[in-house]
């Protein structure tokens, strides 16, 4: 049967990479990108109250009324330095859980409405990252709890929807060769970045789709709850 799969985040980077990975026989795969969509891909800014929904809803029709496997990529890494005003810090805080956790939290919940409404098992894949469980820099404490609570809601629902056949997997990159990491990777703090992994080198997005398309498709069901890390060993668990 073939695996229809939404993927959230796909424009560039690490879901670009995770879309052309599991694209291919036996996948239908919808994407999402915040600005323009196209015939594939979805229009939603996540960042707005009602956005989710709306990208399940249309997800769900371009793929025949069946979602087989959600995975959550989309998220924002940007500083909140701790002298921004407190309206601004606030802000940051509520743009950066409203996108990387609420948004994620929304979309499982529906996913796992969708299966239990229909007797199917699903699978719900979510990228995390090394900062859920290391922390992050002083400027990216809301990302760094952002994280964390994708990595606790991923245990939850493992833990909450097994015995149904839906399960739910997490990967945690460090630093990955992103858009969304290149000012910091091009900054002064680069060479101490790469200095604290002994692999010598930030992870590829290509790399990350690996891991994911392995949970999305081929992974046992006694993994669910399982995070998978992808840093180089700058955070050995």
């Amino acid at each position: 049967m073939t695996v229809h799969i939404l993927v959230t985040g796909t424009s560039r980077g690490i879901g670009a990479a995770i879309a052309a990975g599991l694209e291919g026989q036996g996948v239908r795969l919808v994407g999402h990108a915040s600005a323009r969509g196209d015939d594939r891909t979805v229009s939603a800014d996540l960042d707005r109250p009602g956005a989710a929904a709306r990208l399940w809803r249309e997800a769900l029709d371009r793929l025949d009324g069946r979602i087989d496997v959600l995975v959550n990529n989309a998220g924002v890494f940007e500083a909140a330095p701790l002298d921004l005003s407190d309206r601004e810090w606030t802000a940051a805080w509520e743009r950066t859980l409203r996108i990387d956790l609420v948004a994620a939290a929304e979309l499982s919940r529906l996913a796992v409405l969708h299966w239990r409404g229909n007797g199917r098992p699903g699978r719900i894949v979510n990228v995390a990252s090394r900062a859920a469980h290391r922390g992050d820099s002083p400027d990216h404490w809301h990302y760094a709890a952002a994280k964390a609570g994708m990595v606790a809601m991923t245990k939850t629902i493992a833990r909450g929807y097994a015995n149904e056949g839906i399960l739910a997997f997490a990967v945690s990159p460090g630093f990955v060769g992103t858009a969304m990491a290149e000012d910091h990777l091009a900054g002064p703090a680069a060479a101490a970045t790469l200095a604290e992994i002994p692999l010598g080198r930030v992870a590829t997005p290509d790399e990350v789709a690996v891991a994911v398309r392995f949970l999305a498709l081929d992974a046992p069901a006694s993994m669910t709850g399982a995070t998978l890390d992808l840093n180089g060993a700058s955070h050995v668990r």
